[in-house]
């Protein structure tokens, strides 16, 4: 698949050269008109939702607050400096993480002035992880000689977790050091998709195969085991688009599901705790004083910001606990409104397609395959967050990609997103143009 699909991304530049590539002195360059004019819309949306949240503000944290907003966006601009002017690299990804992540930034400004510092720092981090990311998955061959290197640090991550981490929230996924706290099960995400695909790349035989079974085994055993039923049902979903997107068996598939159904029957018949955590799905406002709390809020409130939102800082679930980490869809419905939220869910799903439509043209199967299951990861992950404040499906208490308050979370988007970057092969001028003479 590798080389059909070099050929495929080779016929490409070789037949039509993208509207935004132009052939100067016998080389490709991109025309960076465009990123310029759309970091100009992105700097007028987010000055708008910024500065919609400053009457909320008391006099405390104004000029902090408004300090830190205007660093954030200045460093957006450095950032389009570098990438879209001296690198003259493509920059659609890089301008929905932004967007998204100024959604997150300013729930956290409105609800937790004191606590931007630390999201400001996480979404820069996250965006330093990315771009560490995209070029260290520049190299088929890097990735293919690290891809033990990153399931051992996985695995050993998450047995750290279950041994060193307290109970937190009912489940075991924390590890604290002083008032740093860190979820490791976030950071194993982007090494479940590496391992995954760069282990499926260049298949040969069912050896293959079966080492990344037992790697995903593994990893979602530990996650059990910690109580986060919540990632274990992520990681769970994304071995399944990583195994469909290899084999295509969708028997297999199939095999796998039911007995992974046949597990969760085991477990719920020996472990009737683990029962308890999902109860109260579909029966909240028989519960609406205990465990169904959060959620008969969430609900209460997110539908009466209406179309356009009561406005941030003016919600009322924001007073209920862990609203901005695990009812951030409920928060951005009431505060944003249905219409903002509405649009969340569409560029979730817009990451989806960009993948899907890429795929055809990777280099190599490792990056299809990569992208498309970072962005199926992110969709799930989106969708339990979302439907389950709402009661659309069980509240596993995950968090919403780039919205919710927390570091590791953040951190952990941004890096997912360096895998849809690294589809494109527009995005290595070396390989471009490799691509293009040859």
């Amino acid at each position: 698949m590798a080389k059909t699909s070099a050929a495929s991304a080779r016929g490409a530049l070789k037949n039509h050269i993208p509207s935004d590539l132009v052939v100067r002195g016998g080389k490709l360059r991109e025309r960076t008109g465009k990123w310029f004019l759309l970091m100009l819309a992105l700097t007028a949306i987010e000055t708008m939702l910024f500065g919609s949240l400053i009457p909320s503000l008391d006099k405390e944290h104004l000029v902090q607050v408004v300090l830190m907003l205007i660093a954030y966006i200045a460093a957006e601009w450095g950032y389009y400096a570098v990438v879209g002017i001296i690198l003259q690299r493509r920059m659609e990804i890089e301008l929905a993480g932004f967007l998204l992540s100024s959604i997150g930034i300013a729930i956290t400004a409105s609800a937790f002035p004191d606590k931007l510092l630390t999201q400001l720092a996480a979404t820069v981090a996250g965006i330093a992880a990315f771009t560490f990311l995209v070029w260290f998955i520049g190299s088929v061959n890097r990735v293919t000689y690290s891809r033990i290197i990153a399931a051992i640090g996985a695995v050993g991550l998450l047995a750290a977790t279950l041994l060193v981490a307290r109970y937190k929230n009912g489940a075991k996924n924390w590890l604290t050091y002083g008032s740093v706290s860190v979820q490791p099960s976030e950071f194993v995400k982007i090494a479940f998709i590496f391992v995954g695909a760069a282990t499926l790349d260049r298949i040969q035989n069912a050896k293959s195969i079966i080492k990344y079974v037992v790697f995903s085994m593994a990893c979602v055993g530990l996650l059990f085991l910690t109580l986060d039923f919540g990632t274990a049902l992520i990681f769970f979903a994304t071995f399944l688009i990583i195994a469909f997107l290899r084999s295509g068996d969708v028997k297999t598939i199939a095999l796998v599901c039911a007995a992974a159904l046949l597990g969760g029957i085991g477990i719920i018949l020996y472990k009737p705790y683990v029962a308890t955590r999902f109860a109260n799905y579909r029966h909240v406002w028989e519960y609406a004083d205990a465990g169904g709390f959060q959620q008969t809020r969430a609900i209460m409130y997110a539908l009466s910001g209406g179309l356009f939102g009561v406005g941030l800082g003016n919600g009322k679930l924001r007073y209920i606990k862990y609203a901005t980490e695990d009812l951030a869809f409920g928060v951005v419905c009431e505060e944003l409104g249905m219409l903002t939220a509405a649009a969340i869910l569409i560029a979730y799903a817009l990451l989806l397609i960009y993948a899907i439509r890429g795929a055809r043209y990777a280099r190599s199967s490792f990056y299809a395959i990569a992208a498309c299951s970072a962005a199926g990861l992110i969709i799930v992950q989106a969708s339990l967050s979302a439907f389950g404040a709402m009661d659309i499906l069980p509240f596993t208490g995950v968090t919403l990609p780039f919205i919710s308050r927390g570091g590791s979370s953040m951190i952990s988007s941004w890096g997912l997103l360096a895998f849809l970057k690294a589809l494109d092969i527009r995005t290595y001028p070396k390989v471009l143009r490799e691509l293009y003479h040859s």
